[in-house]
């Protein structure tokens, strides 16, 4: 980093010295809040800004302007907002005048990113896959751990829960009779979701598999050869194993059933409130995301439909204008 001349400089020096003493923060931060004051003092050189007592809310506006011009995305741009926010309190806290607020100081609000949710062709391909090839010797490990698997997705895109959600499930929440699963979701709030028929043909071929692996007292319903709670890392990892000799382009992540579970769901019954209750959101601003996915499928079926779609999306229906 540069160091600026005069009053600035020696302002940026204390922060700095506060900054190496701070344990609380970890090197990759620090590294990153350097970066951004490298950045700020860049933009008050070229404004001839020299001191603190210079630096009011309007110049911290005019630097945020001046990465969005750099086309920096509203996400990076909120990283430094976090540095000068600091490197602020940093002034005040060794009482160098500056005008600057830092609770005014706001970061642009990033775009909500849409959940890639695969298509019913493609989450039936990666389910109906065996793991291994049918002519392939399996020992009775094999067969349990394969039947632990496909419950396993079965259940993260038959019921849309979370990663967390699945790997919590105890012997005692599942009713398979009823239907359903009582699940834990998050801050430790418990909802009931309905079991559809393949998971629950998928349950009934773990469970007698599950008896070769598990101690009398373990109550987890999924668990490892070990005999132990499975963890969420291992449930990732054998869903990257499947969606690869499945031949995926890219390799599913557990999440993305659950997306896809909510997309299918709202693309059939339209039921935001159904959908939300399932998944768990506490606010319906939440699953109103899946409305995006919902609107996206219901204009790719107008433009193949409709008769007069085609000149919307530039192409003509007018077999005249091909000759």
């Amino acid at each position: 980093m540069n160091r600026p001349a005069g009053p600035l400089g020696t302002a940026l020096d204390q922060a700095l010295r506060q900054l190496d003493e701070d344990h609380r923060l970890v090197e990759p931060t620090k590294a990153a809040y350097r970066d951004s004051w490298s950045r700020l003092v860049a933009h008050l050189d070229a404004g001839d800004i020299k001191a603190p007592a210079d630096v009011d809310d309007r110049v911290l506006r005019g630097f945020l302007a001046s990465l969005a011009r750099e086309g920096l995305s509203p996400r990076s741009i909120s990283r430094h907002v976090s540095g000068i926010k600091w490197l602020l309190k940093a002034w005040k806290r060794a009482d160098l005048p500056c005008p600057a607020d830092p609770l005014l100081l706001k970061a642009p609000r990033a775009g909500r990113r849409l959940p890639q949710a695969p298509d019913v062709e493609t989450v039936s391909r990666l389910l109906d896959t065996p793991e291994t090839a049918t002519d392939t010797p399996r020992t009775p490990d094999d067969q349990a751990r394969e039947a632990r698997d496909h419950c396993l997705f079965e259940w993260l895109y038959g019921s849309g829960l979370r990663l967390s959600e699945v790997v919590s499930l105890n012997l005692d929440d599942v009713d398979p009779a009823a239907g359903q699963v009582r699940v834990t979701g998050k801050r430790g709030k418990t909802r009931i979701v309905p079991v559809g028929r393949k998971a629950t043909e998928a349950l009934s071929a773990w469970l007698p598999r599950r008896a070769r692996w598990a101690d009398p007292e373990e109550p987890a319903l999924f668990i490892s050869r070990q005999g132990r709670r499975l963890s969420p890392r291992s449930v990732q990892l054998r869903l990257d194993r499947l969606s690869r000799r499945t031949g995926l382009s890219e390799p599913l992540h557990p999440h993305q059933l659950r997306h896809a579970f909510a997309t299918h769901v709202l693309e059939s019954s339209g039921d935001l409130r159904a959908v939300q209750e399932m998944l768990g959101h506490e606010s319906l601003s939440t699953t109103q995301i899946y409305t995006h996915l919902d609107f996206q499928h219901l204009m790719s079926v107008y433009e193949k439909a409709h008769p007069r779609a085609g000149r919307r999306a530039g192409r003509s229906t007018d077999p005249t204008d091909e000759t």
